[in-house]
């Protein structure tokens, strides 16, 4: 199912991600529980809470069997049409290897497969499909608050893959995992985008695959703080789709190693990454884009900006591979 690792940045080793004591990998709980002992659980049920061995045929009976605490569920290879709501907790969602375990075309409360407002969430190996809402933002993943988790796990053919609410304290890592044929900009709200965070302490992604838009953006993050890396943004098959990143109130951090095709058929191709184009709330004169490559997809004859700064605030960017056609770095008036 995972393909972006073969998709990376080509200058990939030049330079160096600088994210301190976070890691290049993501610190996630549920690797301290090993697989033989989450999986010789119950097997007669297709959700099953690690801690207690007991199963369930809904996965809202073992989230709400989990409740307030810190708990992991072990989720059974299969197809589902179900969704749940984790309303408190830590709460691990375990499929046993990437791409065996399926949620397909049902939300809750009109948003997501998993409607998140806990302490915590982990997710890691699970596909997320066909999620469609009336209001246009049917996603795999609706983060209402909470810190989460993802990995090894792959959003496709919905509005939405992840979309959050607003919470300065939390975070959001999102780490080899794959985005493909989402977005939309059918609905009278706005746009709908692979991922699309509200006002987050933190938005961290790694070695993870974005492809095949169908409108809007492929990242946008109202984070205090952005760190994108080791990411492949392919928009070669996009549809109607706008910016690779963007940050509309602008962001520290920074936007590095990537690998940025873009694509024919744009509603918007002004720019591969855009800062603060919705107003100056973040400063983002420690925003660092750096060791990226970006080009355009072959057949396609136009000019770009690499980077185009609403803000003011960054004074140019780092060393990048850029097609020629493109502008590096411009300040927007």
């Amino acid at each position: 199912m995972m393909t972006q690792e073969s998709r990376l940045a080509p200058n990939g080793n030049s330079h160096r991600l600088q994210l301190g004591l976070i890691g290049v990998v993501a610190a996630l709980a549920v690797a301290a529980i090993p697989m033989a002992t989450v999986f010789a659980q119950d097997r007669a049920s297709p959700f099953t809470v690690v801690e207690t061995g007991r199963g369930y045929d809904r996965l809202q009976d073992a989230v709400n069997a989990i409740g307030d605490a810190r708990g992991s569920i072990a989720i059974a290879p299969g197809r589902y049409e179900q969704c749940a709501i984790q309303e408190a907790g830590a709460v691990s969602y375990l499929a046993s290897e990437p791409g065996s375990v399926v949620f397909d075309g049902v939300t809750c409360e009109g948003k997501a497969a998993l409607v998140l407002r806990g302490r915590t969430a982990e997710v890691s190996g699970i596909v997320f499909q066909n999620m469609r809402v009336p209001d246009y933002n049917g996603s795999g993943i609706r983060l209402e608050k909470g810190n989460l988790t993802v990995a090894e796990s792959w959003f496709r053919d919905s509005q939405q893959g992840i979309l959050t609410h607003n919470d300065p304290a939390g975070r959001l890592v999102i780490d080899r995992s794959t985005f493909t044929r989402l977005g939309t900009c059918e609905g009278s709200g706005g746009c709908a985008h692979s991922i699309y965070t509200g006002e987050y302490g933190h938005v961290r992604i790694t070695r993870s695959r974005f492809e095949e838009g169908r409108g809007g953006h492929y990242v946008k993050a109202r984070a205090v703080r952005v760190d994108i890396a080791s990411s492949s943004f392919d928009d070669a098959a996009g549809r109607g789709t706008n910016y690779m990143i963007d940050l509309p109130g602008g962001a520290a951090g920074q936007i590095s190693n990537n690998w940025f095709v873009q694509g024919q058929d744009k509603e918007n191709y002004g720019a591969f990454i855009a800062v603060a184009a919705e107003g100056r709330t973040h400063d983002s004169s420690g925003l660092s884009v750096v060791g990226n490559d970006a080009r355009f997809a072959s057949g396609v004859d136009r000019e770009s900006i690499f980077v185009a700064d609403w803000s003011g605030d960054m004074r140019g960017v780092g060393e990048n591979a850029l097609d020629r056609r493109l502008t590096r770095y411009e300040v927007i008036r």
